[in-house]
C-alpha cells in the first residue's frame, strides 16, 4: 500500500466519521443554542437544565438517523474489506 492509498483510506474514514457523527452533533448544537436562548430570555440560570433536552433530542435523532449511520458504516467496512481482499 503506497502513500496515496493510505491517504484515500484516511479521507474515506474521515468522511464516514462526519456522516455518522455529524447529524447527532448538529441536533445537539441546535438544542443547546435553543435552550441557552430560552434561559437567557427567561433569566433561568439553572446549570443542569440544558442536559435533559439535549439527551432527549439526541435519543430521538439517534432513532431517526440509525439506519443512515448503519448504512454509512457498513459501506465503509465493505470498501475496507474489498481493499484488504485485493491485497492492499
Amino acid at each position: 500500500m503506497n502513500g496515496g492509498e493510505v491517504i484515500d483510506v484516511a479521507r474515506d474514514a474521515i468522511i464516514t466519521f462526519l456522516k455518522v457523527g455529524g447529524p447527532l452533533l448538529v441536533v445537539t448544537l441546535i438544542v443547546g443554542v435553543a435552550v441557552s436562548l430560552l434561559q437567557a430570555l427567561t433569566q433561568i440560570q439553572e446549570q443542569t437544565l440544558i442536559f435533559v433536552p439535549k439527551i432527549l433530542a439526541l435519543a430521538a435523532a439517534l432513532v431517526f438517523a440509525m439506519p443512515f449511520m448503519g448504512d454509512a458504516m457498513a459501506s465503509y467496512m465493505a470498501r475496507i474489506a474489498t481493499r484488504i481482499a485485493g491485497g492492499g
